[in-house]
C-alpha cells in the first residue's frame, strides 16, 4: 500500500557528532543544492576553506552538473544558472577531489548539518567511504549564545558582528562569513 509519503531518509552511523567547542583548525564547508532533500535533490556547487590557527589557508570552490535544468528558484536564489553548469564536472569526478580536501579536519558551517548529510548520503551513493567528520554548526552556537535573539540566520550573525559578505548563498562565499562568525563567537566559548 502506498501512502504517497517518501521513505525517511536512512541512519546515519557512522556520521560524525555535532560539537560546541572553539577549535583553531578546522575546514569551513558549504554546499549549494537543487533542492531541501539528499534523496530527490543534486548537489550543484560546493565549497571549502581549511583554517589553521584559525587563519585561511587553502580553498577549493566548484560547479557540478547535476544532469538536469535547475529549477527557476535556485538561479533566483545562487545566481548559478544552467549555462554555468553545462561545462561543469559531474558529481562523480568532483566529490572523491572534494572529499579528500576535507580530510579528517572538523568541519564547520551554517545550518552545517543539512551540508554534512548531503554530502554523507552523496557519498554513500557513489560508493565512497561515509563522511564521518565531527562539525560544528554556528546557527546552534549562535543559539546557545544569543537565545535572546529571534533570528540565527548566517546574514543576521554576519550582521551582528560587523561581517561583509562578499555574496549570499554561493558556497565559498558562505564558508568565509560562517568562519568570520565563528571567530568572533569562539571567543565567548
Amino acid at each position: 500500500m502506498r501512502t504517497g509519503l517518501p521513505k525517511s531518509p536512512p541512519a546515519r552511523p557512522y556520521k560524525g557528532c555535532s560539537l560546541l567547542a572553539a577549535v583553531d583548525d578546522y575546514v569551513a564547508v558549504d554546499i549549494e543544492t537543487t533542492g531541501l532533500s539528499p534523496r530527490y535533490s543534486a548537489i550543484i556547487e560546493v565549497g571549502a576553506v581549511r583554517f589553521r590557527a584559525g587563519r585561511p589557508r587553502d580553498e577549493v570552490s566548484l560547479l557540478i552538473d547535476p544532469g538536469f535544468d535547475l529549477p527557476p528558484a535556485i538561479t533566483a536564489l545562487t545566481g548559478i544558472t544552467d549555462d554555468m553548469l553545462w561545462t561543469a564536472p559531474p558529481i562523480t569526478d568532483v566529490l572523491p577531489y572534494f572529499l579528500d580536501f576535507v580530510g579528517e579536519d572538523v568541519i564547520l558551517g551554517h545550518n552545517v548539518n543539512f551540508d554534512v548529510n548531503f554530502l554523507y548520503d552523496k557519498a554513500l551513493a557513489l560508493g565512497l567511504p561515509p563522511l564521518s567528520n565531527d562539525f560544528i554548526d554556528t546557527m546552534r552556537l549562535s543559539r546557545r549564545l544569543y537565545p535572546q535573539y529571534r533570528h540565527h540566520r548566517l546574514g543576521d550573525l554576519a550582521e551582528r558582528f560587523g561581517v561583509v559578505p562578499e555574496t549570499a548563498h554561493r558556497a565559498l562565499a558562505d564558508c568565509y562569513t560562517a568562519a568570520a562568525c565563528y571567530e568572533h563567537m569562539k571567543t565567548q566559548l
